[in-house]
């Protein structure tokens, strides 16, 4: 398995998924100085690496390469607090929470108002069958993956690939489908999103090479990127895929049953919560995305069936790479070969 179940005496404990949502409203309002303390205590520290490893140039190219790799976490944690201005969490201020989206899109390469439309259709269709596409990670059934011919099952195989998945997949998105948005191109304003961003991040590119060539962007910029986006890719994997998530055709999906059930809670070490802003408390955040990130761990703290609800420690999310395809009638995510045994 790669979910703990939730023990019985807890399972009985637990709300209808609809009453938690009176339950979390109590955490929804953010503190101004705590929002601003994390902006501060995530970009400080990324602001003197990039620094570090541009005077490292100087020494070593290794050097420079491996401190701004390790900058990577710190461009996830910003990811994330852009993500949080995107639910409005983070600030009281709508405008706040914008403005300070606008400004991390930039240098997490993300067009805020494209992303901010992309993710709440994410939230607003996470786990629904007939709503796959946009915002999430293409997941088949079994009996659409065997309806597929031998083309379309191997293009899914290879889409489902670590390499592709953890690899070239954060390339793409990142590099290339941020950069236009072929989705939203008849909107206006998402349009404006993605060339103000590319615009802004074209000016910054060009005033680093002016000041120190191709060999910042090439070791600082480009690996920091990368390693942020796989990160965030990988995190975004194990927050929706795993044995017991849960799936249902339209008709019958329910926003809040797949919010608390088709979310998991990814358990870290404190440093590394720390580092991703709690964004593996993920089952809370669907459930009311409305909490600043900083807030969550009051939840679990206050309410013991939520701490141990969906749980998955990082040595169970590397099972879960092997996972594939919803099986309708187990309720359950498979591997391809335990879907080949079962029309056998």
């Amino acid at each position: 398995m790669t979910q703990k179940s939730i023990p019985s005496d807890i399972a009985s404990d637990i709300r209808d998924p609809r009453d938690w949502v009176k339950v979390l409203a109590a955490y929804r309002d953010p503190n101004w100085k705590q929002s601003w303390f994390e902006v501060c205590a995530t970009a400080a520290p990324f602001l003197v690496l990039w620094g570090l490893a541009w005077w490292a140039l100087s020494v070593s190219y290794l050097l420079a390469f491996v401190i701004s790799l390790a900058n990577g976490v710190f461009l996830v944690r910003l990811f994330t607090i852009q993500h949080d201005c995107g639910h409005g969490s983070f600030f009281a201020s709508r405008d706040a929470c914008d403005w300070l989206g606008r400004v991390l899109g930039v240098v997490t390469l993300t067009p805020y108002a494209v992303w901010r439309r992309t993710h709440s259709i994410h939230h607003s269709s996470a786990g629904n069958l007939g709503r796959r596409g946009i915002g999430d990670i293409h997941t088949m059934t079994v009996s659409e993956f065997e309806a597929q011919g031998w083309f379309g099952q191997q293009m899914y195989r290879l889409y489902r690939n670590p390499v592709i998945l953890f690899g070239l997949g954060p390339i793409y998105i990142f590099f290339l489908q941020n950069r236009v948005p072929l989705g939203l191109m008849n909107i206006r304003k998402y349009w404006y999103s993605a060339m103000l961003t590319n615009l802004v991040l074209a000016m910054v590119l060009v005033a680093i090479y002016l000041l120190g060539g191709w060999a910042p962007i090439l070791l600082i910029f480009v690996p920091s990127t990368l390693m942020a986006a796989t990160i965030g890719m990988w995190l975004f994997y194990v927050q929706h895929q795993f044995e017991h998530a849960h799936w249902d055709e339209d008709e019958e999906w329910d926003l809040h049953n797949s919010a608390l059930h088709g979310s998991s809670y990814y358990v870290m070490p404190k440093v590394l919560q720390w580092l991703s802003a709690n964004i593996g408390i993920h089952h809370v955040h669907h459930l009311y995305s409305r909490i600043p990130f900083y807030r969550l761990p009051e939840v679990l703290k206050d309410h013991a069936e939520l701490a141990q609800a969906n749980r998955m420690t990082i040595r169970e999310s590397f099972a879960s790479v092997r996972l594939h395809l919803w099986d309708e009638q187990s309720r359950k995510l498979l591997s391809f070969r335990q879907a080949r045994a079962l029309t056998r």
